[in-house]
């Protein structure tokens, strides 16, 4: 099964993430756990071509191009072997994220960056999708309180830019309903991996319905 990790800025999925997998794997359940853009070390060259504070002059479609060699490298390499493996991947950010920042934020379409996708990945999307939603402001100010050392290109965007990247996170979760399960993550951390928790393993007995 793959599974899919979303959200704004300062959304909490690292954290929550951390819980998530050690729950799973304490259960039995084999995990491999990796993320985007990166994952294998050429799609990490390119992360940090992607989000290096220096490169502000990275033309839009650009970014999105990177974004889906990126993804179709990780894919080819990481993702594809480790499913027909059996295991459950559970990935830091996928698709969806190109659709919200390019697509939406950087206001390049998300039709036009979902073609582009659709290419790298073959027509590949998740089996479950978790939307970890918090307003903008929130998550900034997480951000600048917790990881101030690790700042990226992406999170000096204005504010508008950030509630955009929210916007169409939501306007997706309707587009895409069967895979996405929203997550209120304006909560404790607590609260937030429990529901997480409950959500994927619904979905794990249940199978890939």
């Amino acid at each position: 099964m793959f599974i899919t990790l979303e959200g704004p800025e300062g959304s909490g999925k690292t954290s929550v993430t951390k819980i998530l997998i050690a729950e799973l794997t304490k259960r039995g359940y084999d995990v491999l756990f990796t993320r985007e853009p990166g994952g294998t070390p050429i799609a990490e060259q390119i992360r940090d071509i992607i989000l290096d504070k220096k490169n502000t002059l990275l033309d839009t479609r650009a970014e999105a191009l990177l974004y889906a060699a990126s993804r179709r490298q990780h894919l080819k390499e990481k993702v594809w072997p480790a499913l027909k493996e059996g295991k459950i991947v559970i990935c830091d950010r996928f698709l969806d994220s190109s659709l919200a920042y390019q697509g939406g934020a950087r206001g390049l379409g998300v039709n036009e960056v979902l073609n582009i996708n659709l290419f790298a990945t073959e027509g590949s999307f998740p089996d479950l999708t978790l939307l970890f939603d918090v307003d903008p402001e929130i998550g900034l100010r997480r951000i600048r309180k917790n990881r101030a050392y690790e700042i990226n290109r992406l999170d000096l965007e204005e504010l508008t830019f950030h509630q955009k990247v929210r916007e169409t996170f939501l306007e997706l979760s309707i587009k895409y309903k069967d895979r996405y399960r929203i997550i209120d993550a304006s909560q404790e951390l607590e609260l937030v991996a429990n529901n997480a928790l409950k959500i994927v393993l619904d979905k794990l007995e249940n199978g890939c319905k």
